[in-house]
């Protein structure tokens, strides 16, 4: 049975410094967002582990969560495609590469490019 009451303390179990205090940093707050110019983003092609399925990845992207979410959503959108945010990755269905460096580059994300083969 879980403990509800359990405290959110990484690596940190037991001090025997008396004058101690656990300054707990979320990971989320530690993101800095770099604006579209400044983003390093990659896309590329994946069939590994789904199936023979292809799938297109674009990583490299850094900031809040939410805005992850926001631009995976605009590109599903725009390719008419299903797909999802997962693990800091914008996951399209299918061979969407050129249209999506085409999507992210109009957006503002001047630093976009193909990756792989």
């Amino acid at each position: 049975m879980a403990n509800k009451n359990k405290k959110n303390r990484k690596g940190i179990v037991f001090s025997t410094n008396p004058d101690f205090e656990y300054n707990y940093q979320d990971d989320q707050e530690s993101t800095e967002a770099l604006p579209a110019q400044q983003q390093k983003l990659r896309v590329f092609i994946d069939r590994k582990q789904r199936k023979g399925k292809e799938v297109t990845l674009v990583t490299g992207f850094s900031g809040a969560e939410d805005e992850l979410k926001d631009l995976g959503k605009l590109l599903k959108t725009k390719c008419g495609v299903g797909g999802s945010v997962k693990e800091g990755e914008i996951i399209i269905q299918g061979n969407q590469r050129d249209k999506v460096v085409q999507i992210l580059l109009a957006e503002g994300y001047t630093q976009t490019k193909k990756s792989g083969g």
